[in-house]
């Protein structure tokens, strides 16, 4: 005896079926793509990563050998008074080749 609830659907339940196939197949290329992208994200982070502890060990070595200089800086500013002189001499000499540097790219410019 025949199912009573199976009369005519068969057309629908193919139709049904190949629905259900498409979007399966449709379901497995996002998720491929998906896949793909999350990779491209891990990928793209590590390397971000390693330039970040890069740039890290860079700025110890910034950082130190700016704590060397302020230190012998100080040890100079802290001695006689012939260093005094020599700093001053030097501190104006920046500052006037600032300027003079200044003037010099400026006049270039124009």
């Amino acid at each position: 005896m025949a199912d009573p609830w199976n009369r005519g659907h068969g057309a629908v339940d193919d139709m049904l079926d190949a629905e259900n196939r498409l979007m399966a197949e449709n379901l497995a290329s996002k998720v491929s793509r998906l896949k793909s992208l999350a990779y491209d994200i891990d990928k793209d982070a590590e390397e971000q990563n390693s330039y970040l502890d890069g740039m890290d060990s860079n700025f110890l070595s910034a950082t130190g050998l700016l704590t060397g200089s302020v230190k012998r800086f100080s040890t100079m500013v802290r001695s006689g008074r012939d260093n005094r002189k020599i700093l001053c001499y030097v501190s104006a000499g920046s500052v006037v080749a600032f300027f003079l540097l200044y003037y010099l790219v400026t006049r270039i410019q124009n």
